[in-house]
């Protein structure tokens, strides 16, 4: 398999995002205690705020009741698998934009951010940002998260919505 330069040049983000999400989450893990106390409150508005939560479950604490037998299976060995197989997608498959290429590397960044939280923290993964969400959807707050989960959420809605733009177009939203 030959190099390519134009595929490989994307995971800077990922290298840049796991780094970034581990240097902060040591910083918090580190300096502030856990669960439910308020770091700050970044604008003094209470609309963003910063505090250490941890999550032994995925995104909105889904399947915190989950048995700690099957919690390596499926929070740490599923999520590899598909990571790997996107990571596989990208690696043999043309489909993809420069955009898309920089979405999918955004996602690989922030899913590898959170598998190492589930493998080396036993207490969860951390969270630390806070935004208040006005009870949208029923939420006074937005569950905590963090810059893992950022990259995640954003980057899939780049590759959701260029995807969707692109077959609205009468393509299929990728290019070589």
């Amino acid at each position: 398999m030959k190099f390519n330069k134009i595929k490989a040049l994307p995971f800077i983000l990922t290298g840049l995002i796991v780094l970034a999400d581990q240097m902060v989450k040591s910083f918090i893990v580190k300096n502030w205690p856990r669960e439910g106390t308020l770091i700050k409150d970044v604008f003094n508005n209470d609309v963003l705020q910063i505090w250490h939560v941890r999550n032994k479950a995925i995104a909105f604490s889904l399947g915190a009741g989950v048995s700690d037998n099957l919690r390596p299976i499926l929070f740490i060995i599923l999520p590899l698998a598909v990571l790997g197989f996107l990571l596989w997608y990208y690696i043999k498959s043309n489909d993809f934009s420069v955009l898309q290429r920089w979405a999918v590397a955004g996602i690989i960044g922030g899913g590898i951010g959170n598998i190492l939280d589930r493998i080396f923290r036993p207490d969860g993964v951390v969270d630390f940002i806070s935004v208040k969400f006005y009870g949208i959807f029923g939420f006074e707050r937005w569950p905590t998260f963090n810059i893992a989960d950022s990259s995640v959420v954003v980057c899939c809605i780049i590759l959701i919505l260029t995807m969707l733009i692109g077959a609205g177009k009468g393509g299929t939203g990728t290019a070589a």
